[in-house]
């Protein structure tokens, strides 16, 4: 992976997160959601709904930017990402390369709202929140090396990522985890095998802030029931300019356990909130 042109600061402490709110299953937007999956959090403030996007009627304009198979390597095979029944649809094939020729990329960044209006900016002292349904199919294995299927980075060429999820194998067992990329710090990992070939639920929040004044929160749902609510506190979340989130499969070509294959991932009912605080309140996640 590409490391970052700016120094990463240290990270000085750490904390477990909370319990969550349920997600929505709602397909559009309830009278809940615009009000935010929780009526409150605490002494925080409230979070509001600003991004939720429908693949079926915003396209991929939902977006801000697409990176879809940016060496030109599998043109027969395009588009790699596209919408498939309301869902935002990402293909891998073992062929594909992207400009960096020992890895492969599919992914799409940002959120505009309206679909290919305004891009959503996460700021310094901000707290976001994505939620999503996701699907990983068992073709889609996790790797001895990255196999990153959402991260957070700042924009622009050269830059690390600030947090990543993976799909990562841990002696010989296959995990999915999320991490803060520098130093190599777990927020938390579960086993992924038991969440294949089925729809899950993903809520991750963030808190953007440097030194000691950052925060995540990961929480994994299968079947309404909570597998991973894992979060750490402290940490530093931001590089510089801004935070943009990212979602597809970006993986190493340096696989030394024979799991990659031809893939695919699936995700639908993407949700944007961004905490509007109480003034003077410490924001939780």
């Amino acid at each position: 992976m590409s490391n970052s042109s700016l120094p990463r600061r240290s990270i000085l402490g750490a904390a477990a997160g909370g319990v969550a709110a349920a997600l929505s299953s709602a397909a559009l937007p309830s009278a809940a959601e615009a009000a935010g999956p929780d009526a409150s959090d605490g002494a925080a403030g409230r979070w509001r709904l600003r991004w939720a996007p429908e693949p079926a009627r915003d396209g991929l304009a939902a977006f801000e930017t697409l990176e879809d198979d940016r060496a030109d390597s599998h043109p027969e095979a395009a588009p790699h990402i596209f919408v498939e029944q309301n869902n935002f649809r990402w293909n891998m094939h073992l062929v594909d390369r992207d400009t960096s020729t020992d890895r492969q990329r599919q992914e799409v960044t940002g959120m505009r709202t309206p679909a290919g209006g305004p891009q959503l900016e996460w700021r310094l002292g901000e707290s976001w929140r994505v939620t999503y349904a996701m699907y990983i199919p068992s073709t889609l294995r996790a790797t001895t090396t990255f196999t990153h299927i959402m991260q957070t980075k700042m924009p622009g060429l050269g830059t690390g990522p600030i947090t990543v999820t993976s799909l990562r194998r841990v002696e010989g067992r296959q995990t999915i985890e999320h991490k803060i990329f520098e130093p190599d710090l777990l927020v938390g990992r579960t086993d992924l095998e038991p969440l294949q070939d089925r729809w899950i639920d993903i809520d991750y929040r963030i808190r953007i802030g440097e030194g000691t004044d950052g925060g995540v929160r990961w929480i994994i749902r299968s079947d309404g029931r909570t597998v991973l609510d894992a979060g750490l506190d402290g940490v530093d979340t931001f590089l510089g300019d801004r935070v943009r989130p990212k979602w597809g499969i970006y993986r190493s070509l340096g696989d030394t356990s024979g799991s990659l294959r031809d893939c695919y991932l699936l995700i639908r009912r993407m949700r944007g909130y961004q905490l509007v605080q109480v003034p003077e309140a410490t924001p939780t996640l």
